[in-house]
């Protein structure tokens, strides 16, 4: 397939390019979506402009990639969730059919043409001559607004606190995110869930244990005793009584019951 569609440069501060998985299966879909405003036909099925018809399977081949040169793949559990996600989030929209999946990039004629960005210049070049023009006697007015906006963006980060990204997570609470760490959440994100991960991460960070080696021997204990969700979670951690305070740390003894606390 060949062409061109346009991007923004939005995306290097969107949270969607801190999940690896999430953003390739984004911009596959995107970027194969049909360009053209008539449309297209596909085996009896007219598809509309930013919209693509894939199942999950092929798209799982599609999206296969080299690691220590060996060709993985993701989870079909694993595309789906993430799948999920961008339909929440507004990005995408699904519909099933008995060829596969119908997949509609949201606002996808919004992203092509220069004239989106050409009237974002212009905007902000007209904002910028208007606050050089008002800055004398507004500076009160500004910070009042920022003290508004820090109250509004804590209680946004409160509602979703569930809906966490644990790669961006590590970033702003252990570190620079390396390859095999980045894969070693992927796997349990694809394992577990997004938000068990995290909730694994706010322990370690709780326990002043900054390794994800800590998180692991959490996940492994909540994954044996079957925990689905932070519900469970937070069961077996009210079910285990407290221990007396030790410099050992989970890793080396898994079986042991800890007191993780959350």
């Amino acid at each position: 397939m060949g062409g061109a569609f346009l991007t923004s440069r939005d995306v290097f501060s969107n949270p969607i390019w801190n999940d690896v998985p999430k953003f390739r299966i984004f911009f596959y879909i995107y970027g194969n979506a049909v360009f053209s405003e008539d449309g297209t036909r596909v085996a009896g099925i007219k598809l509309e402009r930013g919209q693509f018809l894939r199942s999950y399977r092929n798209l799982r081949d599609d999206l296969e990639y080299l690691e220590n040169r060996s060709v993985k793949k993701y989870s079909l559990s694993l595309i789906k969730r993430k799948v999920d996600q961008l339909v929440k989030e507004d990005r995408l929209k699904i519909e099933e059919t008995e060829l596969g999946t119908l997949f509609t990039v949201v606002n996808y004629a919004s992203y092509q043409g220069f004239d989106k960005y050409k009237n974002n210049n212009e905007n902000a070049e007209r904002t910028e001559r208007e606050q050089n023009k008002n800055d004398n006697g507004t500076q009160r007015e500004q910070k009042r607004n920022n003290n508004k906006n820090v109250i509004n963006d804590i209680k946004v980060n409160d509602d979703n606190k569930n809906d966490e990204n644990p790669h961006t997570f590590y970033e702003q609470n252990f570190g620079m995110l390396k390859p095999f760490v980045s894969q070693n959440i992927t796997e349990w994100s694809s394992e577990m869930s997004d938000e068990l991960v995290v909730a694994s991460m706010k322990l370690a960070v709780k326990n002043n244990k900054s390794h994800f080696g800590y998180c692991g021997a959490i996940l492994r204990d909540w994954q044996s005793k079957g925990v689905q969700s932070l519900e469970d979670a937070r069961a077996v951690q009210k079910s285990i009584q407290p221990t007396n305070q030790s410099n050992v740390t989970p890793i080396r003894k898994p079986e042991k019951k800890y007191n993780y606390g959350f």
